[in-house]
Formats: structure tokens, C-alpha cells, sequence
């Protein structure tokens, strides 16, 4: 096909030169590297970094760090007292002791429930942090602020200030993947006031856990939309790209040269165009070997949703993408705790040890931090008999790889969970500790927006030095 031929005749009223003459330009100008050029190219992070990559496995609805990975024997013990009046308006709430059997794992003897044996093999990786806590226990403000650093006000995500302190390595994919995140979320992938270019990309839909998954849809198969064109060949699709950019970039010296909301248009335009290529294969993980999906659980009811969206966020990690978050559904255990939690625990048991396993033996993990947790714990007191009430004041997340010391628990809860009492972690800590991890200073790492510098910790934070290697 003779594109500048083909093109100019489908063009009329004069656009043909137009186009022909922004063909011409685009491809004089026009390069590809392997390496991101522009505003996703790779930048120098403020020191020396630990991890390079980050895959954060979100649980969305607050699992129980009570019958997870905080042990609490005198909560057994004391199972049916009435809560203690730190409690607040749930004082006349009955304690209640976990169902589950905790054991110590590992060389390092990390307790960890029952519910995570295939995880717990990997005790020795993990740096469970006890000692969580955020600002207010409802779900809308506090799962965005575990993703932006704000409750209340609409600000850049975590995944997006990553991408825009370090750039990203491969220029024909996204350098900020989601992967199944819960409807109405846009603003936990967001960039807000920081250039278009850095938010995350979507895959798929709302995951369910296990069984449902299967039954339902519910983002067991992510995958992106419109990835293929099926009206245009790839020559003439670039040709028309090619006459787009060229009015887009005219439109913007005509603005004196800047433009944010142009110059978002014109990188994600060109990322789109060049996606349609990388992104099918890197997804495509139909020739990864038998081993490597059972690793995974792939195949199996229980664990086959969640087990390809973690090799997927394996395939992009090694591909280039620099962070990819994973979001399951449904920890929100009001009620029917023990069956629910148990159904939740089974679908990502293997799938996470496996990805564990698997960086590991790639020589991936020592560079890609990878984060597991929800926006908030549960209470120690009962709720419906066999349910666990929202619990902001203490909870547990771990992450392993990039830069951590595996097998330690860091901080600690009270004697029932109630609250950290222990070298407490706020939310604006822990994105200090995670941006310093990549090599970034939380307080330099600012964008100028309606006149003053923004940053991801607001005023706030401190970086948990003794849990970095």
C-alpha cells in the first residue's frame, strides 16, 4: 500500500496537501526507541533506589488483619467479654477471638493464619507491618486515601506520582497499569492536576473471588478494549494519526507551546497507536508454560482469575511497566466472616505465593516492591455474630521485594487490635516509605498547581527507615 497515495485520495477540499505535508513531517520527526522518549522517559530518581518496579495488590473492602496476619491470643482468650470502652459506641459489643489457627512460618516465625498456607511458605520475604492506621473507617474516603493521600479532594494517585518521578521503560506500553479496579474508581488511578499521560491505564472490570468470578464474569478475563482496529490498516491508521499530531501540535505553538491538556492528547494518541502492537503479546499468556500457570493456580475455579491477572502483572513488570496494581473485591465481612474471608483467602493464596515464587527465580523480586492491603482492618469486637465491623486505628498490610526486610513484623496493635500502639504507620507514612523505596524524596517530589507545590504526602509523612534493607 502506498500510504501518502492511498491517503490523499480519501482525503478532500484541500486536506490531501495538509495531510501529505504532516505525514511528511511526522515521519521525518518520528523515532523508535525501546526506551520511553518525552514525558514518560525514564528520569533520575532522587538517590539510589531499592526497587525499580511496584505491583500493589489491593484488597478492597478491608480484610481482617485479626484473622490474617495479627495474631492475638488474649482476644481468643477474652472471646464473648464486652468490648472495652475504647471501643467508642461499640462498647457493649462482645469480643470476638478468631476462628482461625495462626502458626509461626518460616525461619524468621512470622504468625500467619491458616487461611494463607501457600503464602505463608514465603514468610521469610514478608514485612508485615501491624501498626496501619488511617483517618476515618468509611469506604469511599478511605480507599481514596489510600490511593492519593486525600480523603476528601480529588489528587494524583500513588501509581501516577510514581510514573511522574521516574518515567517508564518501554514506550509501547503503559508505565501505570490497573487491573481490575472496582466501579466509579477513576480517581484511585487518576493524575488529577499532574499531565493526562501519567494516569493509570484500565484492564477489565471488578474482579469477584473464586466461584463467583467464574459464574459471573467479574473480571475474570481482563483485558483491554478497542486494542485492534478493524476498519484501517496499521499504514493507514498512522497516516490519519500522522494529520491528527500535526494539527494538535500546530494548535499548540499557536498556544505558545504549552499546553497540558494538548500535550496529553498528542502522548496518549501516539502510546495508543504504538499499544496495538506490544500490548496483545505481553498480555497473550497462552505460551507460558504448564509449571508457570500452575504456579499461578491457573485452571483451577478457585484461583484462575486472580492467578492470570498476577502473571499478567508479572509479564508488564518484566516488559518495562513500572507499577500495576491488582484490586480484589469483597472484603467488606459484616457477616458470614468465616466462609467469605475463607473464599477470599483461597483465591489468592496461590496465585500470590506464585507470583512470589516466580519473580523470584526471574531475579525480578529484588527490584519490584510488592504491596498487599486494604483501605482499612476489622474490629475485634463481633458484629452479626460472625462478622467484623470497619476499623481505621489499626490494621496490616505487608509487602516484600524491592528494597525490604523479609520475615519481620514491624509495629503493633493493642492487646485486642483495637488500635496501633507501636511505631504507627498513617497512610502518608506509608507512601513516604514507598515513594523512598523507588528512590524518591516525598518532600521533593512536588508538581506546582493553582500556585503552591502539591505533593502525595501533603504535609505529612516519615519513612520507616528499620524496615529497608
Amino acid at each position: 500500500m502506498n500510504t501518502r497515495r492511498d491517503f490523499l485520495k480519501t482525503s478532500s477540499n484541500g486536506f490531501g496537501y495538509l495531510a501529505f505535508a504532516a505525514l511528511a513531517q511526522q515521519q521525518a520527526l518520528r523515532a523508535s526507541p525501546s526506551v520511553a522518549t518525552g514525558p514518560l522517559a525514564p528520569k533520575s530518581p532522587h538517590f539510589a533506589a531499592k526497587a525499580k518496579h511496584v505491583i500493589f495488590l489491593c484488597m478492597q473492602g478491608g480484610p481482617s488483619h485479626l484473622d490474617t496476619f495479627d495474631y492475638k491470643p488474649k482476644l481468643v482468650k477474652d472471646a464473648g467479654k464486652d468490648a472495652p470502652a475504647s471501643a467508642g459506641r461499640y462498647g457493649q459489643a462482645k469480643l470476638m477471638g478468631s476462628p482461625f489457627k495462626f502458626s509461626k512460618q518460616g525461619r524468621s516465625g512470622l504468625w500467619i493464619s491458616e487461611l494463607l498456607p501457600e503464602l505463608g511458605k514465603h514468610a521469610d520475604e514478608l514485612c508485615v507491618i501491624n501498626s496501619m492506621n488511617t483517618d476515618v473507617p468509611a469506604h469511599p474516603q478511605a480507599f481514596t486515601q489510600l490511593h492519593t493521600g486525600s480523603q476528601q479532594f480529588v489528587r494524583p494517585s500513588l501509581g501516577a506520582w510514581s510514573l511522574y518521578g521516574l518515567g517508564t521503560q518501554n514506550e509501547n506500553l503503559p508505565g501505570f497499569i490497573t487491573i481490575s479496579p472496582p466501579p466509579g474508581a477513576s480517581r484511585t488511578y487518576g493524575s488529577a492536576f499532574l499531565p493526562a499521560i501519567y494516569q493509570g491505564t484500565k484492564l477489565g472490570g471488578p474482579a469477584l473471588p473464586g466461584p463467583m468470578a467464574a459464574r459471573y464474569g467479574g473480571g475474570a478475563e481482563a483485558t483491554m478494549s478497542n486494542i485492534k482496529n478493524g476498519r484501517y490498516s496499521t499504514e493507514a491508521q498512522r497516516a490519519q494519526l500522522d494529520l491528527v499530531q500535526a494539527l494538535n501540535k500546530s494548535r499548540l505553538a499557536q498556544d505558545g507551546g504549552h499546553d497540558a491538556e494538548v500535550e496529553g492528547v498528542i502522548g496518549s494518541y501516539e502510546l495508543a497507536f504504538r499499544m496495538q502492537d506490544e500490548v496483545p503479546h505481553v498480555m497473550d499468556i497462552s505460551k507460558e508454560t504448564v509449571a508457570t500457570k500452575g504456579l499461578y493456580g491457573i485452571g483451577k475455579t478457585d484461583t484462575d482469575s486472580f492467578g492470570k491477572q498476577c502473571l499478567m502483572a508479572r509479564k508488564f513488570i518484566e516488559a518495562g511497566v513500572r507499577f500495576v496494581e491488582i484490586t480484589q473485591g469483597n472484603w467488606d465481612q459484616h457477616r458470614n466472616l468465616h466462609n467469605d474471608l475463607t473464599r477470599n483467602c483461597n483465591a489468592i493464596d496461590k496465585p500470590i505465593a506464585g507470583l512470589l515464587a516466580d519473580l523470584k527465580q526471574r531475579g525480578l523480586l529484588k527490584d519490584t516492591l510488592i504491596i498487599w492491603g486494604g483501605e482499612f482492618g476489622r474490629t475485634p469486637h463481633g458484629q452479626s455474630d460472625d462478622g467484623r465491623d470497619h476499623n481505621h486505628k489499626g490494621f496490616s498490610m505487608w509487602m516484600a521485594g524491592g528494597g525490604m526486610k523479609g520475615g519481620m513484623n514491624y509495629g503493633a496493635t493493642d492487646e485486642y487490635g483495637y488500635e496501633a500502639v507501636q511505631n504507627k504507620m498513617h497512610i502518608h507514612d506509608w507512601h513516604a516509605t514507598v515513594l523512598a523505596l523507588l528512590g524518591l524524596d516525598h518532600e521533593k517530589l512536588t508538581y506546582k498547581y493553582a500556585g503552591r507545590d502539591f505533593r502525595l504526602t501533603d504535609v505529612y509523612g516519615t519513612v520507616a527507615k528499620e524496615i529497608i534493607t
